[in-house]
């Protein structure tokens, strides 16, 4: 499964080159036609772009040009020490898409997981830039459903993350054995996952400031909650088109077009059936499908 990643375009910039070092990695399809538009790709933890290797080749297929991002910290992307709240890394991804990319038309963002996060922030920071929303798989900070589901047993990990300095020390050393845990128990098909994909992520996360990082992008959600219940005072709901998208046997599909109604003037629910929580990896053909339906409507 890594040769089909390793076939698609691989880049780098910098949009920082010292204190901190800011470099983002992306990976990029273009649409051998005429180009509909261009879909922004943000991937969730303990992931990267690599988790969007089966819907990219469709995605560009379609007339998308198809850019899938590592966020900071993730991935091949840098790991500085700070910088992990949502709108920070949201307007990292524009800036490379509207500095470095020169895309300067609405972009269509689908966030999964953490992703969706960022892609609310985007919304909300860029709105002008934004052609469409599909976000899902996350109770978002600043809903009743995250307050009220933060702290239950199925999100134990928010808690963990959360602590400084621990996780990193009990997770080192064993990283393969601790994403499997939750691949296998989010996933509605575990056999999605094949042991070259849990050695790729596993490399990764192994990587040095790796683990820190992913767990900083946890330990930012409380200022997330404060960033978006003020965009949400002070701007109102979302106003862009909007899908919450979620896997047919997922457990964050629970109340979810609740907890996206909240936030988003005009939203549907999406389903993207056959799957759990890691719907472009579990059921991409699915993924594909629920995405140009709704960007094409």
């Amino acid at each position: 499964m890594a040769s089909i990643y390793s076939q698609l375009t691989h880049r780098q910039v910098y949009l920082q080159q010292s204190d901190p070092e800011i470099r983002i990695h992306f990976v990029e399809a273009r649409p051998s036609g005429n180009q509909k538009g261009t879909i922004l790709l943000i991937h969730g933890f303990p992931e990267s772009s690599y988790q969007f290797r089966h819907v990219m080749g469709p995605l560009s297929s379609a007339g998308y040009r198809t850019i899938a991002p590592d966020y900071r910290g993730a991935g091949y992307s840098s790991r500085p020490v700070t910088g992990y709240s949502k709108k920070v890394l949201a307007t990292d991804l524009h800036e490379l898409l509207t500095k470095y990319l020169d895309i300067t038309e609405p972009v269509h963002i689908v966030g999964h997981d953490i992703g969706g996060m960022i892609a609310h922030a985007y919304a909300h920071l860029f709105a002008d830039d934004v052609a469409s929303l599909i976000w899902g798989e996350c109770p978002l900070p600043g809903t009743t459903i995250y307050d009220e589901r933060k702290h239950t047993a199925a999100l134990w990990h928010f808690n963990f993350h959360s602590v400084p300095d621990l996780p990193e020390l009990l997770v080192g050393g064993n990283e393969k054995q601790y994403l499997k845990h939750f691949y296998d128990r989010l996933a509605q098909n575990p056999a999605a996952f094949t042991e070259e994909d849990l050695d790729f992520y596993a490399t990764l996360y192994s990587a040095p400031g790796a683990l820190r990082a992913g767990f900083n992008v946890y330990r930012a959600f409380e200022e997330d909650k404060v960033d978006n219940q003020r965009w949400l005072k002070e701007k109102g709901k979302l106003k862009v088109r909007a899908m919450i998208l979620g896997g047919e046997a997922s457990l964050d599909a629970i109340r979810s077009e609740e907890m996206a109604k909240q936030v988003n003037e005009q939203v549907i629910a999406g389903v993207v059936e056959g799957s759990g929580h890691w719907i472009a990896e579990e059921a991409p053909l699915a993924f594909v499908r629920e995405v140009l339906g709704f960007i094409e409507k």
